[in-house]
């Protein structure tokens, strides 16, 4: 299902835009069309800088702060979107583009998503939020196994057959690899 919503998106925006170009040049004429989405462009990477930069020092107070900067990160993801739009030509992407930077309505976007993340992620069984919570088990016992060596006394292994020296170990008798003594 999701991606079917995702292939009409990829179709049914260009086809979109392209009516509304043909209906905006037959308004107004082609280079008049075109030179709006130009300054569209230019309007849409001025404010994407200016509100960036804003968001960005808002994000570096939060942090030395020691507050994590949670609506600084959303809203600098719809900056991201918003520039995105705005420099994909059209007249629809343009006007999501621009509403992504009133911050009114990227407060009211940021209420609604997260609402319904909480409550979709809380109803999947993913965070469990509330009175039926359950606390992880922690009693402080670590399974684990072991062997008392305190009393036994050590063995060495020895090779029970004798390996031929490769030509390394003749060279280099005191060598690790030669199995002689050091």
């Amino acid at each position: 299902m999701g991606f079917f919503i995702v292939l009409i998106l990829f179709i049914g925006i260009p086809i979109a835009e392209i009516a509304v170009f043909i209906e905006v040049g037959g308004l107004i004429g082609l280079w008049p069309t075109v030179a709006t989405v130009i300054l569209t462009a230019i309007i849409g990477t001025a404010l994407l800088r200016a509100q960036g930069l804003a968001t960005l020092f808002k994000a570096q107070e939060n942090m030395q702060r020691g507050v994590f900067p949670v609506q600084e990160a959303f809203d600098g993801i719809c900056l991201v979107a918003a520039g995105a739009l705005l420099l994909t030509p059209g007249f629809l992407t343009d006007s999501l583009g621009f509403l992504l930077f009133v911050p009114p309505l990227r407060h009211a976007l940021r209420a609604y998503l997260s609402q319904h993340i909480t409550l979709a992620t809380h109803t999947q069984g993913g965070f469990q939020q509330g009175p039926n919570r359950q606390p992880p088990l922690d009693d402080g016992v670590i399974d684990g196994e072991f062997e008392d060596i305190t009393d036994k006394p050590q063995k060495q292994d020895k090779p029970s057959k004798a390996i031929e020296p490769d030509d390394d170990q003749r060279r280099n008798p005191h060598s690790p690899w030669s199995g002689g003594e050091h």
